[in-house]
């Protein structure tokens, strides 16, 4: 495949990234196969083709979750009692993890087909993950199930809940597709019930969680700016219209896509891994 026709199809990818994370997210699931693809027969990249995947992927999709955030700037002041404690173990997990990806890149890259599946089984959860979260939250606080919590739970529980967003925030900076799913659970077990302040702290955190993956990446020199910024653009003009067009559009037929896909990349990477 030539270049030229490469990028164009990287791009295209992109711009159906950015509006499959407006709808149902998963961007991720897309972008990354494909720039591994692509870097992986460049000449010469060896076990850093994954590494170099994964730096270009974050950077060209980062824009999409700040924009996100951005829109729900107006939820934040609800949280304000506790969103602060949320974003420190989201900035250092996410720094954490990108270290990781790019001092150990030959782990990384055994981990890729693993990665993928683990992405792909978070979506296919996602609604049991959901409905559970939202039984737990209501057998804890009876009270969120009529009315939107925005306080703090118990110092023990919420103390889990940093520890698990930390723990969260590593897997982010490492690799991230999912990590919303993985959020948004752990506000339902906080009591909140708002689905709008949650989607906006969800949001706020990636944010934190995907610039420093990206900070990290870039000093490094794991990002193809060749390819990265004209995805960048794209990423954003199809979050764009997947923004207009997400009322028309039914999220669980686009979270089954996604799921698909993802197992099918899962299996191919793993058939790889097999034959050597």
């Amino acid at each position: 495949m030539s270049p030229q026709l490469n990028t164009i199809l990287l791009i295209a990818t992109a711009a159906l990234a950015g509006a499959i994370n407006s709808v149902a997210g998963g961007g991720t699931l897309l972008t990354f196969p494909a720039l591994y693809a692509a870097l992986g027969s460049s000449p010469g990249a060896g076990a850093m083709a994954g590494v170099l995947a994964n730096g270009t992927s974050t950077v060209a999709l980062w824009p999409g979750s700040l924009a996100a955030a951005w829109g729900y700037r107006h939820d934040y002041r609800r949280a304000s009692g506790w969103l602060t404690w949320l974003l420190a173990p989201s900035i250092l997990g996410g720094l954490l993890g990108a270290l990781l990806v790019v001092n150990r890149p030959d782990a990384f890259e055994a981990l890729v087909p693993w990665l993928i599946l683990t992405a792909a089984m978070l979506f296919a959860l996602q609604p049991r993950i959901s409905r559970w979260t939202r039984e737990a939250a209501k057998a804890d606080s009876p009270e969120s199930a009529t009315a939107a919590r925005h306080d703090l739970p118990s110092r023990r529980k919420f103390a889990a809940i940093l520890a698990f967003q930390f723990l969260v925030a590593i897997y982010g900076g490492y690799f991230g597709a999912g990590i919303g799913i993985l959020m948004l659970a752990a506000l339902g077990l906080m009591g909140q019930s708002d689905i709008h302040l949650m989607n906006g702290v969800k949001n706020l955190c990636a944010t934190c969680i995907n610039i420093m993956g990206a900070t990290v990446f870039i000093i490094y020199g794991q990002v193809r700016w060749d390819l990265a910024l004209p995805m960048l653009g794209a990423a954003i003009v199809g979050g764009y219209a997947g923004a207009l067009l997400a009322r028309r559009t039914n999220p669980a037929l686009v979270r089954r896509a996604i799921v698909v896909i993802g197992f099918s990349l899962a299996a191919w990477y793993f058939y790889r891994r097999l034959r050597g």
